[in-house]
């Protein structure tokens, strides 16, 4: 075990031991290995501040604060043996120099083995949890760099968690092996229970639906539950035996020899589906347990949506199979665009044009804008390609409808083509007048 100066401070870098507060300067600490027979004594001061997130204050009295799996044991003389936290490394059973790969792959291949619908032997379920929480650390950058320079306890004091203290490892072991894992996943379990597939329904609306929002009646057609078998898919008045393939287990087990080793993959039983139970099928949904049918739906867009956004109804999905919970509706939007009005996320972008009289003395006129046409004032002496900005007449936040964007107008200028004579002699003289001023300007 290495021990690392930090000032006058020092921390256990292997084992994830977190020093308290002292009294006294200095203790004499032993620190035994578990996989050697080598031990190191070393003389270590801990002077750490009582507001280190890495020192913590947790307790006044006691040396080190240790997770559950860790034992102190006193001797004479002061001297501390302690056993720590099993190494994530050799959880796994890499090395320390090990890469991401490797990692994985050593994750999937114990994972696999010890996955608790699969080993019944006792203990398989902690050692399984105790895989993913070494795979969780290690396969994350700044978790593991953590992990290699503190320990377990680094990890605890930078807020990530210890040991048993991560996200669901069932969660872990569906996103490694989501398609292949023979159906062990959250839409379904081996009841024979299974989700609802979600549903999808396009939604049109015009250009004012998506800024203001609007309520919608919706007509889908879904899968319900049976009504003559309630669900289950027998035929009303039979009565179920048990699968003869899978001994009303809902699963069977299928092993292939690699030269890796032996490859066990547990599937759904086709030949009842994973219901462990064989039956007369029911004459109106064939023993499917559903019926497609068509239902009427309120639905409430908000303001602010667009093209491309999804709208998720809970619970209005394909009902699910042999008292599965029902999977849910998304609406996916298509907003029809306006002609003149051009949408730039909550922004709203529009081109009017005025004359050049108009640009050079100023004027007022009207544009249209989503609440209506509005009065706009086009200020004296405006530039061609200027933008005048209308305050609050875009598009509402989404779910902040009090906050909305502003317009945006560009102003175009038109210059005649052709001028009648007494266009022209009046340009000519304001011209000449123009010229003069400057003259006079630089004199």
């Amino acid at each position: 075990m290495a021990l690392t100066p930090l000032g006058s401070t020092f921390a256990t870098t292997q084992w994830g031991i977190r020093p308290q507060i002292l009294a006294k300067s200095s203790i004499v600490g032993r620190v035994a290995s578990s996989g050697s027979s080598h031990s190191v004594t070393s003389r270590v001061s801990f002077l750490a501040s009582p507001s280190s997130s890495f020192f913590s204050p947790d307790s006044s009295c006691a040396l080190f604060d240790m997770g559950s799996s860790q034992t102190l044991h006193r001797r004479r003389g002061s001297t501390l043996i302690v056993r720590a936290d099993a190494d994530y490394y050799s959880v796994l059973g890499v090395s320390k120099n090990a890469s991401k790969s490797e990692i994985k792959s050593a994750y999937r291949k114990l994972a696999r083995e010890y996955h608790p619908d699969v080993n019944k032997e006792p203990g398989a379920e902690q050692k399984f949890k105790d895989i993913s929480n070494a795979y969780e650390v290690l396969s994350d950058d700044e978790k593991r760099s953590i992990y290699d320079r503190y320990g377990d306890a680094g990890l605890k004091g930078a807020g990530m968690g210890g040991m048993g203290d991560f996200n669901n490892p069932f969660d872990l072991f569906e996103t490694l092996f989501e398609g292949m894992n023979g159906g062990m996943n959250s839409r379904g379990s081996w009841n024979g229970a299974l989700e609802g597939e979600d549903e999808y329904y396009s939604l049109v609306l015009n250009f004012k639906e998506a800024v203001f929002g609007v309520e919608k009646e919706i007509e889908i057609r879904r899968l319900e539950s049976c009504g003559t078998c309630n669900g289950s898919g027998a035929k009303p008045g039979t009565k179920s035996s048990r699968c003869s393939t899978c001994g009303g287990q809902g699963r069977v087990v299928s092993q292939t020899r690699t030269p890796l080793g032996i490859f066990q993959q547990t599937m759904t039983c086709s030949s009842c589906n994973g219901t462990g139970e064989t039956s007369t099928p029911c004459n109106t949904c064939s023993g499917e347990g559903r019926v497609r049918k068509t239902k009427r739906i309120s639905l409430k867009v908000p303001a602010g949506v667009d093209s491309g956004s999804r709208l998720r109804v809970r619970n209005e999905g394909n009902a699910g199979k042999r008292g599965g919970p029902p999977g849910d509706l998304f609406v996916v939007l298509d907003v029809i665009p306006d002609p003149v009005l051009k949408r730039d996320d909550t922004n709203i972008l529009y081109t009017c044009k005025v004359s050049y009289i108009d640009a050079i003395l100023g004027t007022t006129i009207k544009v249209p804008t989503v609440d209506g046409m509005v009065d706009l004032k086009i200020p004296p002496g405006t530039q061609p390609g200027s933008t005048l900005v209308m305050a609050r007449k875009g598009v509402p936040l989404l779910n902040k409808s009090n906050m909305r964007g502003d317009q945006l107008v560009r102003v175009q200028v038109e210059i005649p083509k052709r001028l009648s004579s007494d266009e022209r002699k009046l340009i000519e003289e304001l011209s000449d007048l123009s010229k003069g001023k400057t003259a006079t300007t630089k004199r």
